[in-house]
């Protein structure tokens, strides 16, 4: 019994050693291991099934097995070696041929004039506040003056939450709630701007879109007036654009500024002089701002008529499409790697 074991010991052998001298490739290594080496072959079963042999057998085919086994784990080692030397030899390097270009990815537009605004505003001594995007009805529109039959409440302005329990919330049409949140937990003198994703319950076409970026900027103090709101305006943009830009000012209406002004910048295109960007008036309208009402000092908890302060701010994709003269705000929202790509950084 002993010698028919040892026998076919010298067969596995014969075979392995046969096997493992043919083997050209990865694969056919592979099928080696598995056939000599795996759970399921020969060679393990009988050094699996030395438990149910005699002591002899034991000591006898136990030994033969495992030095087979160890000399059939030297030869797949130096067979991987074999192969891998024989691929090395069969490698040819062109330094000549141009390298594959590797695709990355690059940072949306909106985000590259975001980082612009918050690193010039940083640098003029403003801090950067957040807030939710789901929000209080009473900071989105209460708090900041607005009557209870404005038209911005109507659900044609507003996307508004399903609760049955709880305050009314709303997906926040503007930035300016976190002016509310920020007077509440900081006493003035303070300079913040809020940048941040706003939604408007509006139909989309090249320059309307249901989900924005807006920027705003509020700044209390003492003695705060429109001379201080208009300086720091025209830093920002000149920065901005890297070239000089002037401010105009006209009287407007917002419920939570008063005064409120719309404000407009010399055309980034033809500095002023007139052309088709512009419609040959020089000027562009930017955005909205004013003296922070009282009434809204007095919803974030500051007595009346202590503070004043300024607060003004415009869409970041409008910017963005001042900049890189894009013409339809679609785009940003489109997800097409064409445009995007575009920006690469």
């Amino acid at each position: 019994m002993t010698e028919e074991k040892l026998k076919k010991l010298e067969e596995i052998k014969a075979n392995a050693l046969s096997d493992i001298s043919s083997a050209g490739d990865e694969g056919q290594l592979y099928q080696f291991k598995v056939k000599h080496l795996g759970r399921k072959s020969t060679l393990i079963t009988i050094l699996r099934n030395l438990k149910h042999s005699t002591p002899i057998d034991k000591k006898i085919i136990g030994s033969a097995a495992n030095k087979l086994k160890r000399e059939l784990e030297v030869a797949f080692e130096l067979a991987k070696k074999r192969l891998l030397i024989h691929d090395l030899t069969k490698e040819r390097l062109d330094v000549t041929e141009p390298g594959k270009k590797v695709s990355t990815g690059s940072i949306h537009p909106v985000s590259i004039v975001r980082m612009d605004i918050e690193n010039i505003f940083i640098s003029m001594g403003f801090s950067v506040a957040d807030g939710p995007e789901v929000e209080l009805d009473a900071f989105n529109f209460t708090a900041l003056n607005f009557p209870e039959d404005h038209p911005a409440r109507d659900m044609q302005d507003t996307f508004y939450i399903k609760s049955s329990e709880g305050p009314k919330m709303v997906l926040r049409t503007h930035t300016s709630p976190v002016q509310i949140r920020y007077m509440k937990a900081n006493k003035p003198p303070f300079r913040i701007i809020v940048p941040g994703r706003v939604f408007r319950n509006e139909a989309t076409d090249s320059t309307h879109e249901h989900t924005l970026h807006q920027f705003e900027a509020l700044m209390v103090d003492d003695l705060i007036n429109v001379g201080h709101f208009k300086y720091v305006a025209q830093q920002f943009f000149s920065l901005f654009f890297k070239d000089k830009v002037k401010i105009r000012l006209r009287p407007s209406f917002f419920p939570f500024t008063e005064p409120s002004f719309e404000f407009d910048i010399t055309c980034t295109v033809c500095k002023g002089g007139g052309c088709r960007a512009c419609k040959n008036e020089g000027w562009i309208e930017i955005g909205g701002a004013g003296m922070v009402h009282q009434n809204v000092f007095a919803a974030a908890g500051y007595p009346k008529n202590r503070y004043q302060g300024f607060a003004w701010g415009f869409g970041l994709e409008r910017l963005a499409m001042m900049k890189y003269k894009i013409d339809d705000i679609r785009l940003f929202m489109s997800g097409d790697l064409r445009f995007l790509k575009q920006f690469g950084v």
